[in-house]
């Protein structure tokens, strides 16, 4: 089981929302979102932020940081860890596992992430035999884009998805982005678009969105 940071705005928490960082970040980095979302009005949860294993980043020159999966070159194309990225797909599918046997259905979890953690949100929760509440992809893509027509779950086919990205991102090209929104709209997702000028960042603006969608999804 990966190490979490954990906070509820509850004593008792019916809803969960697994929250995924970046690439060198950890779990205490969006820690601080939480009483933003509260203060806009999203509903009472526990809040989960594993931490990502360390491992080498080859794209950095081996050396060791939090990741989620493995970026072996700049090409985005060509860039990802097959085996990494279904290794985090398999121990957060443990966290949500981890959730329901506390007493949260499937329903009332959401899985978001920034960045790598967007992509590993996308990655797992599209793939799930019984669907989750909601995802949340923020300055991510679509990993192993080409696997998902085949590896994709019909229970998870009308699950919301939203995607925020800045169009000034130099980290994750907004078209990067566009490309996999295109993907999953035209394999019958519903996704909420959302982009700010902004760089690989987040803004006031979308942590608003953010706690909308979690007022939808879980309220």
């Amino acid at each position: 089981m990966l190490e979490i940071v954990e906070l509820q705005t509850t004593a008792s928490p019916t809803r969960a929302v697994i929250w995924l960082h970046g690439l060198g970040a950890d779990g205490y980095d969006f820690v601080p979102v939480v009483k933003e979302l509260e203060t806009l009005g999203a509903p009472a949860a526990r809040y989960v932020f594993p931490h990502a294993p360390m491992m080498p980043v080859t794209i950095n020159n081996g050396f060791v940081m939090r990741a989620w999966y493995d970026i072996r070159t700049a090409d985005l194309a060509h860039r990802e860890d097959e085996q990494t990225i279904r290794a985090s797909q398999q121990a957060v599918e443990e966290l949500i596992e981890r959730e329901v046997r506390r007493g949260v259905p499937r329903s009332r979890i959401v899985l978001a992430g920034f960045s790598q953690g967007a992509a590993i949100t996308l990655q797992t929760g599209l793939r799930q035999a019984e669907p989750l509440a909601g995802l949340v992809a923020l300055s991510g893509y679509l990993p192993l884009a080409d696997r998902l027509a085949a590896e994709r779950h019909a229970a998870s086919a009308g699950v919301p998805v939203l995607m925020a990205h800045g169009t000034d991102d130099p980290v994750v090209p907004i078209a990067r982005a566009v490309h996999s929104r295109n993907l999953l709209t035209s394999l019958g997702y519903a996704v909420s678009w959302h982009e700010y000028p902004m760089p690989h960042a987040v803004c006031a603006e979308e942590i608003e969105a953010i706690a909308a969608f979690l007022r939808q999804r879980l309220g």
